[in-house]
């Protein structure tokens, strides 16, 4: 250990992250003392990792952060979680993040304060690239002032912001590639709630439990979108054909607006999803580019609701990952086998039931003809605790139905997934 070099033994201290366990490995020698004074790049605070940090008093948990921080020197990477700590001191903090400023690249920071302390104004104008908040206010953002020219990443949860600031702040930072907003308490001055964001460099969006009138989306360069529990009105993407993935997932929307971006699409995910057919049809038909596809809990409104696979084979022809999950209403298939068209890129298929039944087996075998280079088959099933006899009887039925299936196809993997 002696001869490895001082810098190492930082880039390896960097590496276990917690301050615990950076403390303890730096008592080794007085080399590893120094490389945790001089060359440590990542400390992290976070009252999951250590069960005595709940025992210890704000004050014993202020002055123990203090001091391990300013031991180092340099740091580039800083979190610190306390979800279940008291509000610390406005100043103590403060104290942390001029002290660590200037170097730092990436800052998550979970911390409630009296007063309530403003990150921006800190941080801003300096080489942060990542920046993940959580539980704090923001208010009152000058994008002159408060500017991040070197921001990549946003994360914001559980955050108290208006709708303006939120749109000022993206602004504010001038090559933003990544956008995450989780449940955030959007403060308005009208009585519609309505969000603009736009922004020309971000690649990957993600939205979580946000309630909304209205969010509106410019961004010409986005690859990346996931709307996740999330209740709105009308949502718009404005941009320049770039996206690629679209995840929606338990997702409530009047007018979901995304057809002029969709042609360049390579991965389409919708679950737990209300809407008619046509207006799905509509929204995806150009998206001749699709690889993957999985609508699972989707619910077509309409009365002629019943996706084809015809439509798909023709609409998708490079599909190659092909997700379905079989649902039977009224004793009609939304998803029918209609059509002779081959799924002929296709090599690898997911088929799911929440209630099975005689016909999801037929439904099986079906798609399986219309897969000719299939190569791997994954069933998602439910199985409940309590089950009835017939219910026994149906699984077991439905076993050596796929065992005598599985005998056609003996070039296919095939799985099954139970829960």
């Amino acid at each position: 250990m002696e001869h490895i070099p001082v810098e190492v033994i930082g880039n390896i201290l960097s590496g276990l992250g917690g301050a615990r366990d950076v403390l303890i490995a730096s008592a080794t020698c007085r080399k590893w003392r120094e490389a945790c004074r001089k060359h440590l790049h990542t400390l992290s605070f976070n009252s999951n990792d250590w069960p005595v940090y709940r025992d210890l008093t704000t004050s014993q948990l202020e002055i123990l952060i203090t001091q391990t921080i300013f031991q180092t020197s340099g740091l580039q990477g800083l979190s610190i979680l306390m979800d279940d700590v008291d509000e610390f001191s406005a100043s103590t903090v403060i104290a942390w993040l001029m002290y660590t400023r200037e170097t730092l690249r990436g800052l998550f920071y979970n911390v409630r304060t009296t007063p309530n302390v403003n990150i921006l104004e800190i941080c801003g104008r300096q080489k942060l690239e990542m920046l993940k908040l959580s539980h704090n206010l923001i208010a009152g953002v000058e994008p002159n002032f408060q500017r991040f020219p070197c921001l990549k990443s946003l994360s914001l949860s559980y955050v108290s912001i208006s709708a303006l600031d939120l749109s000022l702040l993206l602004t504010a930072c001038l090559k933003i590639e990544t956008l995450e907003l989780i449940n955030p308490e959007i403060a308005m001055s009208d009585a519609q709630v309505t969000i603009e964001l736009s922004s020309p460099t971000l690649k990957s969006v993600y939205v979580e439990a946000i309630s909304l009138d209205k969010l509106i989306l410019e961004a010409d360069s986005i690859e990346s979108l996931h709307l996740k529990d999330c209740a709105l009105e009308l949502f718009e993407l404005i941009g320049k054909r770039t996206l690629k993935h679209f995840k929606i997932d338990d997702v409530s929307v009047l007018h979901l607006d995304i057809s002029e971006t969709v042609e360049n699409l390579e991965f389409v995910d919708v679950s737990n999803f209300t809407i008619i057919w046509p207006k799905f049809y509509q929204l995806f038909s150009k998206s001749s580019k699709l690889r993957r596809l999985r609508l699972w809990d989707v619910v077509f409104d309409d009365e002629d609701g019943i996706v084809d696979l015809e439509t798909i084979a023709i609409c998708f022809p490079q599909l190659s990952h092909l997700s379905l999950s079989y649902d039977l209403r009224d004793g009609v298939l939304h998803y029918s086998l209609q059509g002779s068209s081959n799924l002929v890129n296709v090599v690898v298929l997911e088929l799911g039931w929440t209630v099975i039944n005689d016909l999801f087996s037929c439904w099986v075998e079906g798609l399986l003809k219309r897969c000719p280079n299939l190569r791997k088959l994954v069933i998602h099933g439910v199985v409940s605790e309590a089950k009835r006899q017939e219910e026994c009887l149906m699984l077991a039925d439905f076993t050596s139905l796929m065992v005598q299936l599985m005998r056609k196809y003996m070039n296919v993997d095939v799985q099954f997934e139970y829960e």
